[in-house]
């Protein structure tokens, strides 16, 4: 029974923080200056009454709550509305963008997360402060370079664009990962093996890890949200069609439907992920 109500706990946490998301992305594009003003709008030649007849028969001109209720309504029986600026159900556009997405954010948390037990596995066995501060300093300058100036960058001297993601996470899990580890190993029962002679590689396996596995599972969910971020950067500045280049698309020409559908998947998949993490980490996940 306390798994079941914690089980119902997690998935009606799950949708009400999806829904609230997707209501108050749709408020912001729905209320901001500009809606739906296009490129007709700007004709000189235009008709007036033509334009004006269009844009009253969109439904979310007419009522912004009620167009919200159906549209959520719809989601829910499969149905995930047309994008206005592509005039394309926006179901196919998501199925053909999707590999490109899932390919970037799964090379970039790989790389990510390889480069960061690189760095911080070395300094939990043998507390160098060398070795420490040279990580720490590679971290700090990675995490100063914005991901979309750093895809440009690779992308002039045409080098492996697909490793900026991976470049964009390992400084936010290294600090995080040397933190972890720092604290696990600085532990009583550490120490005492370090003392009777025990070799670095079994204390890192058996009196190191163990402590710090919860947080670090914990810390894999929330890898997932960082890799989709750079992933937008790197897919807009590089032309990957991908989630990210139709997200920032979607935002430029205020395509509501898109933009809705976008925001609850993308809040979907990092609650989620948050979620596996929390569990398998055993502790009690809050959304």
């Amino acid at each position: 029974m306390p798994a079941l109500k914690h089980l119902a706990h997690l998935l009606v946490s799950l949708a009400v923080t999806v829904l609230i998301g997707a209501f108050l992305t749709a408020a912001l594009v729905r209320f901001s200056p500009g809606f739906g003003v296009d490129e007709h709008s700007l004709d000189p030649t235009r008709d007036v009454t033509a334009m004006q007849a269009r844009q009253a028969a969109r439904p979310e001109q007419r009522g912004f709550m009620a167009y919200s209720l159906r549209h959520t309504a719809a989601m829910f029986r499969g149905d995930l509305g047309v994008s206005r600026n592509w005039n394309r159900p926006v179901a196919d556009l998501l199925r053909e963008r999707w590999p490109v997405t899932a390919q970037l954010m799964g090379v970039g948390i790989l790389g990510g997360w390889a480069l960061a037990l690189a760095f911080a596995l070395p300094g939990a066995i043998f507390t160098s402060r060398i070795w420490n501060a040279m990580a720490a300093g590679l971290s700090g300058l990675l995490l100063c370079v914005p991901s979309a100036a750093l895809a440009l960058l690779i992308f002039v001297c045409a080098g492996p664009v697909r490793a900026v993601v991976a470049l964009a996470v390992f400084p936010r899990i290294f600090q995080y990962l040397q933190n972890v580890l720092s604290h696990a190993a600085a532990q009583p029962h550490v120490m005492a093996a370090r003392a009777r002679g025990i070799g670095p590689g079994r204390i890192l396996l058996w009196h190191i890890l163990p402590v710090a596995a919860p947080q670090v599972l914990a810390l894999a969910g929330v890898s997932v949200s960082m890799a989709f971020g750079a992933a937008v950067a790197v897919e807009v500045m590089c032309d990957f069609p991908g989630i990210g280049q139709l997200a920032w698309k979607a935002a430029l020409a205020r395509d509501l439907p898109l933009l809705v559908t976008l925001t609850m998947l993308v809040t979907l998949a990092t609650q989620m992920a948050n979620a596996v993490a929390g569990m398998a980490s055993g502790e009690e996940v809050r959304t």
